[in-house]
């Protein structure tokens, strides 16, 4: 496996590791647009901008043109949120970027009452529960993403470890070519020692067949010389 599946596969697990954690709802009091307001908080460790957005669909599927946006600040007036009241409440939320992650905050109206943990117990915990589920359905949907991430670096190590493997093959496939091309130039050195040495017999041979050749000349000169004699000789 390669050291970046490796450092990949690491991540995931580390990551994992870190959203064993809870996601505690904490009361505390917000300034917005300058006027202080307690309500609840709870800290999701994702991007800002990805909390902000699944927090606004969330609120736009549910309460559609209710949802006034302005700058992560989001307001609702006379939303019913079954969980918290059976009757119209005015909430306002707001989405911060924490060091740690990112705080998703809202004060709730209740009409007679505002969301408070001593004075409204039952309603504070309901919508407690509403910010712990929504961090929970982030967190999944964040952790789905790693896993599909994480299966297709497994199948891209697959892969790669295949085609290594077919790398490997091929790298057999030419050592054997080679053998066989060098047993082939061998037996073709071979028949080249074999071809110099029937060639250096036939210089020899040939370097024989010259001094007997120049042997005839000679012997066909002393002859000639002979029979020119004999004809001087006649009267």
């Amino acid at each position: 496996m390669k050291k970046g599946v490796l450092l990949s596969v690491l991540m995931f697990v580390l990551t994992v590791a870190g959203y064993a954690q809870k996601s505690p709802v904490d009361e505390t009091e917000m300034a917005v647009k300058g006027i202080p307001r307690k309500g609840q908080r709870v800290t999701i460790q994702l991007d800002s901008k990805r909390v902000d957005d699944s927090w606004k669909k969330q609120l736009d599927t549910q309460f559609g043109n209710k949802v006034k946006a302005d700058k992560g600040i989001y307001s609702m007036d006379g939303v019913v949120i079954e969980d918290i009241s059976k009757t119209p409440i005015r909430v306002i939320s707001k989405i911060d970027a924490t060091p740690t992650g990112t705080s998703v905050w809202w004060s709730i109206d209740l009409g007679n009452a505002y969301l408070s943990k001593d004075a409204t117990p039952v309603q504070w915990k309901s919508a407690e529960k509403y910010l712990k589920d929504f961090a929970r359905l982030l967190y999944r949907e964040d952790l789905a993403v790693q896993v599909s991430e994480a299966e297709r670096s497994l199948v891209a190590s697959q892969n790669n470890h295949m085609a290594v493997i077919q790398k490997s093959d091929a790298i057999k496939k030419d050592i054997e070519k080679n053998k066989a091309k060098k047993a082939e130039i061998q037996q073709q050195l071979a028949q080249n020692a074999a071809e110099l040495l029937q060639y250096n017999n036939l210089v020899d041979l040939n370097l024989k067949e010259q001094e007997a050749a120049r042997a005839d000349i000679v012997n066909m000169r002393v002859a000639l010389e002979a029979v020119k004699e004999r004809m001087n000789k006649i009267e």
